[in-house]
């Protein structure tokens, strides 16, 4: 009796392991038919390197920009997916204040319908300083939990971790192979990415503090948003408070922070640290009990931007992919190789994290070919 052909199964490498990449690796690998490899310069354990953004950023749902159809089915589809991990202590819910100019239509914020618990605040629950605001529930993750945890569901599923750096789109394809599929989410490396150097990409120079407060356990935050002055028109300041889960049980804070465009600086600023203190102070008022108020870390980190907004898109190019900038760059076998681009997040990694890899799984589900295992 003959053996029965062999199953066939498509080879993804996902490259790139910040928040996206290791999501989009989750989704692809509920699936048999992809054998889903990650390969990246830095990786989960990675949690103090500056190289990434994922270690250092607020993990949370926040209100940024204006509606668009497609960043709000993602983030409604990630928002839900982090309630959902609430009960295994990997998500916490939080009532939240947002802050708004007088005259804001607050009953007509794109984001009502997306979170839960929506309303518009009373008088009474507005800070000094402030004119208007609505409050809501929203939820945050934290990144030095929440990162280890989706390697560890991917390293159950059988997904392999390779560390090593890729200096070139031809390399990754031809790691990929005939047929396979290329996952590109490097973040800023999609910038510097031999034969890819989108120069829509860009930094975007984050700073914040980490305390433990047990009385600041709500988020709250001034608006974000596109009809605000440009990023750096006030040395790039952008004031919120976003509680998040600790082992255990507990929490801690993080208190923001900077949104410094073209700035690739990663170093601590103590002027930077002093502005975000009393910023955060004028809205919650128990940041001043400098008993109470236990300063856990300061973090500084660069937001992988995009001009245009993010890259979610698939192409199908010719193997072997040539450089003229590289005479040795790997070539291996002809055929065609799927690269779905999902880079440019920016700010909102994490709250676009589940509803773009859904998407990405979407276009390698359309597109993709079987090859061999």
């Amino acid at each position: 009796m003959a053996a029965p052909e062999a199953a066939q199964t498509t080879q993804v490498v996902v490259l790139g392991a910040g928040v996206i990449g290791l999501t989009v690796a989750h989704v692809l690998s509920r699936d048999a038919r992809y054998r889903v490899k990650i390969v990246a310069r830095d990786l989960p354990e990675d949690l103090d390197s500056q190289a990434f953004a994922s270690p250092w950023a607020g993990a949370n749902w926040s209100p940024m920009g204006t509606y668009n159809e497609r960043i709000y089915r993602w983030e409604k589809t990630t928002y839900d997916r982090f309630w959902e991990l609430i009960p295994a202590g990997l998500a916490m819910a939080s009532p939240s204040r947002v802050f708004y100019d007088e005259g804001t239509d607050l009953d007509a914020l794109w984001y009502k319908t997306l979170v839960r618990d929506f309303r518009i605040l009373k008088d009474s629950e507005l800070p000094d300083g402030t004119q208007a605001g609505v409050g809501f529930q929203t939820v945050s993750v934290w990144p030095e939990a929440y990162l280890p945890w989706l390697k560890a569901e991917l390293v159950a599923r059988g997904v392999e971790f390779v560390r090593r750096r890729v200096a070139s789109l031809g390399e990754a394809a031809a790691l990929a192979g005939p047929d396979g599929v290329l996952v590109n989410a490097t973040g800023l490396g999609a910038r510097s990415l031999i034969g890819l150097e989108d120069q829509a990409v860009y930094p975007i120079r984050g700073q914040t503090i980490v305390v433990a407060n047990p009385a600041v356990n709500e988020f709250m935050c001034t608006e974000l948003s596109a009809s605000r002055p440009p990023p750096n028109a006030d040395g790039g300041n952008a004031t919120y408070i976003i509680p998040r889960p600790a082992p255990g049980g507990a929490f801690t804070t993080i208190l923001g922070g900077k949104y410094q465009a073209d700035n690739w600086d990663t170093s601590f600023s103590a002027a930077d640290a002093r502005g975000i203190l009393d910023r955060c102070a004028a809205l919650a008022p128990a940041l001043k009990d400098a008993a109470a108020t236990r300063i856990v870390r300061h973090n500084v980190g660069l937001r992988p931007a995009r001009r245009g907004g993010p890259r979610v898109q698939a192409e199908r190019l010719g193997l072997p992919l040539r450089s003229e900038w590289l005479s040795d760059e790997p070539q291996g076998a002809q055929g065609t190789v799927l690269v779905v681009h999902a880079y440019g997040f920016g700010p909102a990694g994490y709250q676009q994290s589940w509803g773009a890899a859904e998407e990405v799984a979407s276009l390698v589900d359309a597109h993709a070919k079987p090859n061999r295992a």
